[in-house]
């Protein structure tokens, strides 16, 4: 027995459109999700969306679920909540998180999702995947109690290290972004802002999180002697350049790259995928993070909407889009 469902797929890059699925009936160690939200990952889609991941970053780049190949056609997408209507007891009628691409709905093996906790609503939950960055990128590179910290790039990256960073003891953070409109997400994560010219410098860390040339260099100008850039930006296929005299050599700097592909060696030997993406989710249930979503459309205007959100003539952190019809 099968069942007809709906997916976003690019088309073409800069095209988008919804198709029609036919979901086998689950097997035995399998579910099927009803999908109630996902999230649109204006950073990384975006870049899937208009055709520039880089040949040599194919494999890299491509999510757990992803049907069709770079640059097109492609289903591609990773940030999904959804209902279980059929399975195991212990999941059925389970809000879940699952690193599946837009659709209405989709059979997947049981342990490929992980249960909602029921203090984090469903629409908040499809910031998991992001926080999961985070959550990693702080493995990475472990901030230390009372450590000055500067997060470049106020997207839902940067957004969500920075909320995550503002839990610790004594460290003072602050988020710096070219749009002044984020002080008020700053604010409501608990941290402070400033535009890159007032950025403070002598930080210990700086997490970089803008994706542009200029970001990392100022992230580079406001560290202290020995400080820390964690690179977290994804560039696809735009050449990045960086002045590396000055301080550089002489201050002993150093730039780190942080990638959510590979647990982060410091928790390696003793957390997998499913123990990150667990902790994602216990952390999402701080209210600070509605923050990140600012704005929502219906399933059914998706091929509209990333169209508007790759030009950035539709402003966003994560983009929710709804699957009740509203």
């Amino acid at each position: 027995m099968t069942r007809e469902a709906h997916a976003f797929w690019l088309r073409a890059p800069g095209q988008g459109e919804i198709r029609p699925v036919r979901l086998p009936a689950p097997g035995p160690d399998e579910i099927l999700v009803r999908t109630r939200f996902s999230g649109v990952s204006r950073g990384t889609e975006t870049l899937v969306f208009a055709g520039r991941v880089p040949a040599s970053q194919y494999a890299a780049m491509r999510a757990p679920f992803q049907e069709g190949d770079f640059p097109a056609p492609v289903k591609y997408g990773y940030l999904n909540v959804g209902e279980v209507e059929q399975g195991p007891d212990d999941l059925r009628g389970r809000t879940v998180f699952c690193l599946y691409p837009h659709q209405t709905a989709y059979v997947v093996p049981a342990t490929a999702v992980v249960p909602v906790p029921d203090a984090v609503p469903p629409a908040r939950a499809v910031l998991a995947g992001t926080v999961e960055t985070a959550v990693n990128a702080l493995w990475d590179a472990p901030p230390l109690v009372g450590d000055r910290v500067s997060v470049v790039g106020g997207g839902m990256v940067g957004c969500s290290v920075a909320a995550l960073l503002a839990r610790f003891p004594g460290v003072r953070v602050e988020l710096v972004d070219v749009d002044p409109a984020r002080a008020g997400v700053a604010a409501a994560l608990g941290v402070e802002f400033a535009t890159p010219e007032r950025a403070t410098g002598g930080r210990d860390l700086v997490v970089h999180a803008s994706a542009t040339g200029a970001g990392l260099q100022r992230a580079l100008d406001l560290l202290a002697p020995e400080g820390t850039v964690v690179e977290l930006s994804w560039y696809g296929d735009r050449p990045v350049q960086v002045a590396l005299g000055g301080n550089f050599h002489s201050g002993r700097l150093t730039i780190r790259g942080s990638q959510v592909g590979a647990v982060a060696p410091a928790r390696r030997a003793s957390r997998g995928y499913a123990d990150r993406l667990a902790l994602a989710l216990e952390l999402l249930a701080d209210p600070a993070f509605d923050a990140l979503i600012t704005g929502g459309s219906p399933f059914a205007e998706l091929p509209d909407v990333l169209p508007r959100l790759t030009t950035g003539s539709l402003p966003a952190l994560c983009h929710l889009i709804s699957y009740d019809g509203k």
